[in-house]
């Protein structure tokens, strides 16, 4: 199955066009994809899914037998797995599909693919564990924009097609929080997301416009080490178990 990276590692300026930070993958898109406005009503994200991407990842690094199938829906919708560590909460793996999964089988895939596969890092270890902080970002409402500024910073995440300097098709994306997170504008994101996607000539206000953009809503759930075990030690309690 396809998978993406969706952010930096940290700060960028971009008049240097760095891209040392993230690699490119392209996708389809599924599950809510529209021409018009949608709505972004229902509520999908829930904290249950990080405490289970907390306990694949532990089962996991410690070798033994995954945990059972939780309790929170199984519909299907693409979604991203991000690993934080630190107090400064640095990026340590952020990995997705823009295919619609079943949420219990995609969380417990991705959560171990974003951690240990991450190219642009080295596999999270057992040492790192009790530093880290999950997000899960469950996505929705995509929809295709009528220009390269037809979205709204810090509400959608975006995703560009576009053809590089060899005429080759590429994609990337950027989920809703990374372009606050970095302080870019809008031109900007656009900026970064075509070098992300391996554009390297020279970026030009024609070369902005041909972009075909997609734009789309995430819902997110955080949860820090520390409150994954205030809630596993709750759970114990009641004669639950971690794996």
């Amino acid at each position: 199955m396809a998978s993406s990276s969706c952010c930096g590692t940290k700060k960028q300026k971009l008049n240097n066009q760095s891209n040392n930070h993230v690699h490119q993958n392209g996708h389809g898109l599924s599950n809510g994809h529209t021409n018009g406005e949608s709505s972004f009503t229902d509520s999908v994200a829930s904290p249950d899914m990080c405490f289970f991407c907390f306990e694949v990842l532990y089962c996991e690094l410690n070798n033994i037998e995954g945990p059972a199938d939780p309790q929170f829906t199984n519909d299907a919708f693409p979604l991203f797995v991000t690993w934080k560590i630190g107090r400064d909460r640095r990026l340590r793996g952020c990995i997705g599909t823009f295919s619609a999964m079943h949420l219990h089988s995609g969380l417990r895939e991705y959560a171990i693919t974003s951690a240990l596969k991450d190219s642009r890092f080295s596999p999270i270890s057992r040492d790192e564990f009790p530093r880290l902080a999950v997000s899960v970002s469950i996505l929705q409402g995509f929809e295709e924009a009528r220009g390269y500024l037809d979205w709204v910073l810090g509400v959608h995440g975006i995703r560009i097609e576009f053809l590089n300097e060899r005429g080759c098709k590429r994609t990337a994306t950027f989920l809703p929080q990374v372009a606050t997170e970095q302080g870019w504008d809008q031109t900007q994101t656009i900026d970064s997301l075509l070098r992300k996607g391996g554009f390297r000539a020279q970026i030009t206000p024609e070369i902005r416009r041909s972009i075909k953009l997609t734009r789309y809503r995430s819902q997110e759930v955080h949860m820090s080490y520390n409150e994954y075990r205030e809630l596993l030690e709750r759970q114990s309690s009641y004669g639950k178990v971690q794996c």
